[in-house]
């Protein structure tokens, strides 16, 4: 009897982690993020999550249950790593009422929809950066296989101010605003602020983020006033790091991103304004980045449509949005550290490559592009070890296009092949 248990067990533990069964994927090129270059005709062993080789030819496999992939003529790439999105939501014209409407089981479900669109787009891992909470929960659903989606490492609910661009209660009637404190994310002082990150880091949070500045989708009508004071930042960000995380900054206006970057956060988000002054203070504090060009030009396209945002938004989206372009380039060509982000639920989930397409344009080269999507991402996120990359003992985030994306970036716009952790979730 005890044999057969063990024996029952043995089996049950390979069919469901497929322990010693592997997946050889046979590659037309595959892209080298470390060095930024294809390699030809190259076949990756995995193995249960990871990637347990990779050889040179294209090898069919040994054993009887292994199994075979052919994508000989595809472009076989790292899964890509998206920097700031929303996950909870997608702005439409509905979005202002929802939040009175919405119950948390609204949320999710729209939630799980949004992250597998993500996932079907070859975006493997992303940073939430805020919603309601709900965000939390789906980061644990699809870490334990219950729904698909990307890996997601959650801001929870932003920290703003009282009336900034994420205090929950703007544009409320005088009755339902009440008054929002750090439990809710609103802080009026640096001891708020520390208890403010004590919330997010209770409710389960793996970073921070603030509204340093206003916003543009707020419903408030400065969209780059500073928001917190310097000492405000720098509690959140000493708070922060005493808990294990990194501190994000949404900021457009110059003031309250130099404050931030001063501070010590660790990204800035959008950076529309940024004056050279705060370039260079960001190149000197090793601050990156996350420029978000893709919601820029939404907004913007989105603010000629009349009725689409409230009236309050329309002349910060015509104001904003057009210039985040711009400020990528000037903080590429002066050597900005850049991270890839696209803010996506601001536009569609699923279209988050078209931000490689803008970065191009204003300058930057297709390699380095894909670069800050897998292997700098990667190391903000503290899982360079693990993230960004296909090599052996990596996890097996595995995407292909049909298309060489280093001659064509729009490739990847068209995504054909999905693989996270071993598991594949989409095959054209």
């Amino acid at each position: 009897m005890k044999i057969q248990s063990i024996l029952s067990l043995t089996l049950f533990v390979l069919s469901t982690y497929g322990f010693g069964q592997q997946t050889y994927i046979q590659s037309g090129q595959l892209f080298d993020a470390a060095s930024g270059k294809m390699l030809k005709n190259k076949t990756l062993v995995v193995e249960g999550k990871k990637i347990v080789d990779i050889r040179d030819g294209w090898v069919v496999p040994n054993g009887s249950t292994d199994q075979l992939i052919d994508l000989k003529t595809k472009t076989v790439l790292p899964g890509l790593i998206d920097m700031h999105v929303h996950i909870e939501s997608e702005y439409t014209p509905q979005s202002y009422v929802g939040k009175y409407k919405d119950d948390d089981a609204d949320r999710a479900f729209d939630a799980a929809q949004n992250a597998k669109s993500t996932l079907m787009a070859g975006f493997t891992t992303v940073r939430d950066m805020g919603g309601t909470g709900v965000n939390i929960s789906l980061r644990d659903a699809i870490a334990q296989g219950k729904v698909p989606g990307p890996r997601i490492f959650s801001a929870e609910k932003a920290i703003g101010t009282t009336g900034g661009h994420a205090d929950p209660t703007n544009g409320s009637r005088k009755e339902l605003m009440g008054d929002p404190g750090p439990r809710e994310g609103v802080i009026n002082s640096a001891d708020e602020a520390r208890e403010a990150v004590r919330h997010r880091y209770k409710n389960g949070a793996d970073c921070i983020k603030i509204t340093a500045t206003g916003g543009v989708t707020s419903v408030a009508k400065n969209g780059q006033n500073p928001q917190f004071t310097f000492e405000e930042i720098k509690a959140i960000v000493e708070t922060a790091n005493d808990y294990g995380m990194h501190v994000a900054a949404h900021a457009h206006g110059d003031e309250g991103m130099y404050r931030a970057v001063l501070a010590g956060v660790k990204t800035i988000e959008h950076g529309t304004l940024v004056s050279t002054r705060t370039m260079d203070l960001m190149k000197e504090k090793q601050t990156y980045l996350v420029a978000t060009i893709s919601a820029g030009k939404h907004v913007a396209k989105m603010a000629q449509i009349k009725g689409f945002f409230p009236e309050i938004i329309v002349p910060k989206a015509i104001a904003i949005g057009p210039q985040i372009q711009a400020t990528f380039g000037r903080a590429y060509k002066r050597g900005v550290p850049l991270a890839f982000g696209t803010d996506s639920g601001v536009f569609p989930h699923g279209e988050n490559a078209q931000e490689f397409i803008y970065m191009v344009e204003a300058g930057m080269p297709a390699k380095e592009a894909l670069q800050l999507a897998m292997i700098t991402n990667a190391e903000l996120l503290g899982v360079s070890e693990e993230l960004g990359q296909l090599k052996p003992g990596f996890t097996a985030d595995i995407i292909a296009v049909d298309q060489d994306p280093l001659e064509d970036i729009a490739a990847l716009q068209q995504v054909t092949f999905v693989m996270k952790e071993g598991q594949v979730y989409k095959k054209d």
